[in-house]
């Protein structure tokens, strides 16, 4: 009967619209420890303690609830960028603020990578979730995504007389490449038996390369 009483209280805060967020983090967690590949809408249900049909009144199916738990780890990633920013030192040269700026997007792109490769791996397993950079599910704190996260940081070296404007085009797609290729050697290729200390090496290098080839 105590049982059953307390099932019937859960659901009950369920049906108040807390629903999607317990499926939502359950998917989350899912990710987390196995990827994309193993967001289950079935197993998100079970660890939230509801019957399987109750999920379809906010995730049509399984894709539905990958893309979601996807936008929440871009968001994530966003979060993990903006607080390398943040904790950069006062400067009050503007050229060299800028240039910290844009090495932190890559700084805390490759690191948020090692600390949460299950989510990382998640956050680029929906084809087209970058478009729309103000996406609220997709962004950090600061309310950008990554992606906007890296344009506004590129502007500011323009901004500050850095990267040149004709050379400013397209950007954003070189540095993201060869930032995203680090992280996914590190996390999936050959580079995942690296320590810390020479995963941190190699990263800030190839940031400070990128920010002198732009």
């Amino acid at each position: 009967m105590t049982g059953t009483m307390a099932g019937r209280a859960g659901r009950a805060t369920y049906r108040h619209g807390d629903l999607r967020h317990a499926l939502l983090a359950a998917g989350i967690e899912m990710a987390r420890t196995g990827g994309p590949e193993a967001v289950v809408l079935r197993e998100a249900t079970r660890r939230a303690g509801v019957a399987p049909n109750a999920a379809y009144r906010h995730f049509r199916d399984r894709a539905a609830l990958l893309g979601a738990v996807s936008d929440a780890a871009l968001g994530a990633l966003a979060a993990a960028i903006e607080a390398e920013q943040a904790a950069l030192p006062a400067s009050g040269d503007p050229a060299a603020a800028a240039r910290a700026r844009f090495r932190a997007v890559g700084t805390g792109y490759v690191r948020f990578a090692r600390a949460e490769p299950g989510l990382f791996r998640t956050a680029f397993s929906i084809p087209d979730n970058l478009d729309g950079d103000d996406a609220a599910a997709r962004a950090g704190p600061g309310g950008r995504t990554p992606f906007g996260l890296l344009t506004d940081a590129l502007d500011g070296l323009v901004g500050a007389g850095l990267l040149p404007p004709g050379r400013r085009s397209g950007a954003e797609y070189l540095a993201w490449s060869a930032v995203h290729g680090l992280a996914t050697l590190l996390i999936d290729g050959p580079l995942r038996a690296v320590d810390d200390e020479t995963a941190e090496q190699i990263g800030h290098s190839l940031v400070e390369m990128v920010d002198h080839g732009l």
